[in-house]
């Protein structure tokens, strides 16, 4: 890919690894929408991919929106490469949020043993289980704030974790930092089980075609096939194209495709999809369309287009969220600030009173209420 893209073409869609969650999905668009050749953004952490569009008379620049991608702390990979909806398969507990949960809940669980077996060691032992939590999370508030975006959840847990060390209310801060990362963890798993149903899809065309020429068959690579190429279907392969049938005549079993159980005969002249299987004769096929535009292909693109769409209550929170983040935090300093200077309340609780505020009022909630399409197990 070019570093440089066509303002009059369609929009550039970027591959991003490390994206799981819709707070992932807002620090990237906020981030980008400020780039002065960037005019319309739109991140999916389901698919794994960011779309852009330039603005009438620029051009979007590769290499700063990929310096900009990975200063949030994700990673843009090859297109080339990469497959649609493909994402690292590990299990939860490999992955970094999920070591993080594993770690910051035994630290907990060790701290409230040792709080009752030594109550002479205090709350030192849920401030550390807090700091080993709060660490990423401050990480990531940080990137944010570089690029600009300081009304983060992650900036709100972190002041809210921070603050309540301060007022010596380490149990507490401990355990949101931990529930906190569960949750982020559980949002983790859901988006890599959908990007999973989407990377199944691709997998049900073969990545090899026995291409005929001159009358021989010859393996090639099912991506390298061009309209007009003729291939052999074997029975019991799958077609590695859309075509028609020139020779031969089978049953073909299209249940990849449309859901049918019952298969289909098909004789010459009939049309035949990717990823649906030959199950008795032997066909010659003639390709009708490339690998990117077949039926499968075409599929995977109207999934992910679905999923990268928000609803319009997803869209109206987005909005909310600009406005409520900022708010939350203003309001959080009038009620740390004004009780005292106007009345006899302590200064430790107002400002317990702010932090179990912002702590409250986190719009985490509204964010992942909105609801997501298509996939089953996505939140």
């Amino acid at each position: 890919m070019s570093n440089t893209t066509s303002t009059t073409a369609a929009p550039t869609t970027l591959r991003v690894q490390g994206m799981d969650c819709g707070g992932c999905e807002r620090k990237v668009e906020s981030a980008l929408t400020r780039l002065s050749h960037v005019e319309h953004v739109s991140a999916s952490s389901v698919t794994g991919s960011v779309r852009l569009t330039a603005p009438p008379g620029k051009t979007l620049q590769r290499a700063e929106i990929e310096s900009t991608i990975n200063a949030l702390g994700y990673q843009v990979i090859d297109e080339s490469v990469a497959t649609p909806g493909a994402k690292e398969s590990a299990p939860w507990w490999r992955t970094p949020k999920g070591r993080l949960v594993l770690v910051s809940g035994t630290l907990l669980a060790l701290a409230w043993a040792l709080k009752f077996a030594w109550p002479s060691l205090g709350t030192w032992p849920f401030v550390a289980a807090t700091v080993v939590g709060l660490v990423p999370i401050v990480q990531r508030a940080g990137q944010a704030l570089k690029m600009g975006n300081p009304f983060t959840i992650e900036m709100l847990m972190s002041i809210a974790a921070l603050g309540a060390l301060a007022i010596n209310a380490a149990a507490e801060a401990a355990v949101v930092v931990f529930l906190f990362a569960v949750g982020e963890m559980l949002e983790g798993v859901a988006a890599a089980q959908a990007r999973r149903s989407i990377s199944a899809l691709s997998k049900l065309t073969p990545s090899t075609a026995r291409l005929l020429e001159q009358g021989e068959p010859r393996e090639v690579a099912a991506a390298s096939l061009v309209p007009g190429q003729r291939v052999q279907v074997r029975p019991g392969d799958r077609l590695p194209c859309d075509g028609n049938i020139i020779a031969g005549h089978s049953s073909i079993d299209e249940s990849p495709v449309n859901g049918e159980s019952v298969p289909r005969e098909k004789a010459e002249g009939e049309a035949v999809f990717a990823g649906t299987v030959n199950l008795d004769g032997v066909l010659e096929v003639e390709v009708t369309r490339s690998a990117e535009n077949n039926t499968i292909a075409r599929v995977i693109q109207l999934v992910e287009e679905a999923q990268a769409a928000k609803a319009p209550v997803a869209r109206f929170i987005d909005r909310f969220a600009f406005y409520y983040m900022p708010a939350v935090v203003g309001v959080a300093l009038l009620v740390a600030v004004v009780p005292p200077l106007v009345s006899t309340m302590l200064w430790s609780e107002s400002i317990y009173r702010a932090l179990a505020l912002l702590l409250i009022a986190c719009p985490c909630a509204l964010v992942i209420s909105t609801p997501r399409r298509l996939l089953p197990g996505y939140r």
